[in-house]
């Protein structure tokens, strides 16, 4: 079954894509859902119309993208948490490395950003998908309070 997506699909693609599921995903999920729709000739017609007037948009949010990474790249990151000896007292997510990210002066929804659950002092990355082509590593660090 192909379908146009109407929003990210995480491990599936993105807003716009012409993907191919199997049937019972595509009905009973995506489509009532409202992330999908059907990939008729006329809806692919319109897909393409619009993906034509909205490349050179596009040139201007990518470039808004890589101009945010740069900054992001200059941020350092501390994040002071609870511990006992090498191990944390609870862990350490996306939602904490969004808050030190806003205490650094930059707004990045928790969604964008992939780390993994960290329960361990010392230095690790992430990263954070800013655009479908802009994804940007940052480093960061977890020390005890």
């Amino acid at each position: 079954m192909e379908l146009i997506l109407k929003q990210d699909v995480q491990n599936l693609g993105f807003k716009e894509d012409i993907v191919t599921v199997k049937n019972g995903y595509g009905r009973n999920y995506l489509i009532p859902q409202g992330l999908a729709q059907l990939a008729t000739p006329s809806a692919k017609k319109v897909l393409a119309e619009n993906l034509k007037q909205r490349a050179h948009k596009e040139a201007k949010i990518i470039d808004d993208a890589k101009k945010l990474a740069e900054a992001l790249k200059s941020i350092e990151i501390k994040i002071a948490a609870k511990a006992g000896g090498e191990k944390l007292f609870g862990s350490i997510t996306n939602i904490d490395i969004a808050a030190a990210l806003a205490n650094g002066g930059q707004e990045i929804d928790r969604k964008f950003i992939t780390s993994g659950i960290v329960k361990r002092i010392g230095k690790y990355t992430a990263s954070v998908r800013l655009h479908r082509d802009v994804v940007v590593e940052l480093p960061y660090e977890i020390v005890a309070e």
